[in-house]
């Protein structure tokens, strides 16, 4: 009985699923709105000189932001989805969830990219003062943290795949 009840309890993942999923549309869905009045309101409001074209181009970075973390929060329903209700579930092969390590790695490098993106704003926006300095280096330690932390689930995932090959070959 205990057994079936476990078993079962796997499916409360979906309460995580269509939550994730749902916040990733409305991210989505808010990014995609801010654009289309962003583009409106600069071509309606906005004058057209190097001032401006700054603005909107940080706009836009700040904007991608958005795009990066509904994609993240996407990846991380799928993934949820796939190791806990449907390991068939269709999806690219480079989006293939074989255990929570793959989607820790896949999770790990769109973090860089989205801190990436969120530094580039502060690079944009800088005014020229040292202010720039601290966040720069806590950024710069972070990516390098988790970068240091994705190689060696990379070295573990390949040593693994390798010993797994070499099983296989002596069979």
């Amino acid at each position: 009985m205990l057994r079936h009840i476990l078993a079962g309890s796997r499916y409360l993942i979906l309460l995580a699923v269509i939550g994730t999923f749902l916040a990733s549309v409305a991210d989505l869905l808010y990014g995609i709105v801010t654009v289309i009045v962003t583009i409106v309101d600069e071509l309606t409001h906005g004058g057209f000189n190097v001032e401006r074209s700054k603005h909107f181009s940080l706009v836009f970075i700040e904007i991608i932001d958005f795009f990066l973390l509904g994609t993240v929060l996407y990846i991380i329903a799928l993934g949820l989805y796939e190791l806990f209700i449907d390991e068939n579930l269709p999806t690219p092969t480079w989006l293939t969830v074989a255990n929570l390590d793959d989607l820790k790695s896949m999770l790990i490098g769109v973090i860089i990219v989205l801190m990436a993106v969120t530094f580039l704003g502060e690079v944009v926006s800088w005014d020229g003062t040292p202010n720039i300095l601290a966040p720069g280096f806590a950024t710069g330690l972070v990516l390098f943290a988790l970068g240091y932390i994705r190689s060696i689930d990379r070295n573990k995932h390949a040593a693994d795949e390798k010993e797994t090959t070499k099983e296989d070959n002596e069979e």
